[in-house]
């Protein structure tokens, strides 16, 4: 039985989803005392009540503290099953989140799967649907597995209710990944997004990131959707370079302006440009676990080059050691670091 200390490091939600996805990988069961110790509302939210519901479905796993705001988790996990699932989250939680909390087990089990989630697919504190289709899994596709995944609904805070898929073709070893350069630039794209608010936010934020940029304008994309729950509106800017693409998003908020979240998104991104490294931060934070679980079949690991690690990745540095017999060193420079990920010596 590992046992995780719930209020180390940056002490949130993450700690749970890595601890369950490491224990459906490994079979190693776990205890988390003080659940989301750090947060202004510590223990287990819907978010990560369903994380755990999901975990437990698809290992049939025997589970002690499945609640709303429990501080305290146990998790024995069984095999996992590939098969069809459904999860529904019944708030704005994040869907990406929890698709990543099953995905790493599903991704190098024997047969496909299938994975429908209902929730929040536009979150500020959660990586949205762009980042997970045009940066996450084609890195994923390197490694092996191939996951393609279907945006059917947004969903925005309040309201959620949105609604993605995911097909999982698993690779039961999964391999290497070098990314220490970005390669040439290659492309570039801005989406705005709005439902159910009037169309000309979206306009105002790609005019204010094209008079900026001054990019061409098929570089820009408007999209209204007509059958969200509720409103909302998001920017996203995606840099496409050789090897790594990057997403940065911006919401939008009541009473901020339109030009306020787009020049909020592109300063995401140009302070991504004015470094040379392939990997931002959230990335670095997303790449940790496939490549330990690669490191630690003894087929995978890597490198990457990134920006200096954030206090969320240094925690999930300390979950993965917890499970896995990896190496994970980290050479600090001037302007960012290197980060290997390797079977232990």
């Amino acid at each position: 039985m590992i046992h995780i200390d719930g209020s180390q490091g940056e002490g949130g939600g993450q700690i749970v989803r890595s601890s369950l996805a490491l224990s459906l990988v490994t079979g190693r069961p776990f205890t988390i005392h003080r659940v989301r110790a750090r947060r202004r509302k510590p223990g287990l939210m819907r978010q990560h009540l369903t994380a755990v519901q999901a975990a437990m479905q698809v290992s049939s796993a025997h589970v002690q503290g499945a609640e709303l705001g429990s501080t305290q988790l146990v998790f024995h996990p069984e095999s996992v099953q590939s098969g069809e699932y459904a999860f529904r989250i019944g708030t704005a939680g994040s869907t990406t989140l929890v698709l990543q909390t099953v995905l790493p087990a599903l991704m190098i089990a024997d047969g496909v799967s299938s994975v429908t989630l209902e929730g929040g697919t536009h979150n500020p504190l959660a990586p949205p649907f762009e980042f997970l289709a045009r940066t996450y899994l084609p890195l994923i596709a390197r490694l092996g597995p191939q996951v393609p995944v279907t945006l059917h609904r947004p969903g925005f805070f309040p309201a959620g209710l949105g609604r993605i898929s995911a097909l999982i073709h698993p690779s039961p070893q999964l391999g290497r990944m070098e990314l220490l350069e970005r390669g040439a630039r290659i492309g570039c794209k801005v989406r705005a997004l709005v439902a159910r608010l009037p169309r000309h936010i979206a306009q105002r934020e790609c005019q204010t990131i094209a008079r900026a940029t001054g990019w061409d304008g098929s570089c820009f994309e408007v999209a209204e959707i007509a059958d969200a729950p509720g409103p909302g509106n998001a920017v996203t800017i995606e840099l496409q370079f050789e090897h790594v693409t990057e997403v940065f998003t911006g919401f939008g908020e009541r009473g901020v302006r339109a030009e306020t979240v787009a020049q909020r998104t592109l300063l995401q991104a140009e302070q991504y440009l004015a470094t040379d490294v392939p990997v931002g931060e959230h990335l670095a934070d997303q790449l940790l676990l496939p490549l330990g679980i690669g490191a630690h079949q003894g087929t995978g690991g890597g490198t990457f080059r990134t920006l200096p690690l954030s206090p969320h990745s240094l925690t999930h540095i300390q979950v993965l050691k917890e499970f896995l017999d990896v190496s994970i060193d980290v050479a600090f420079g001037p302007l960012g670091c290197q980060v290997r990920v390797e079977p232990a010596r």
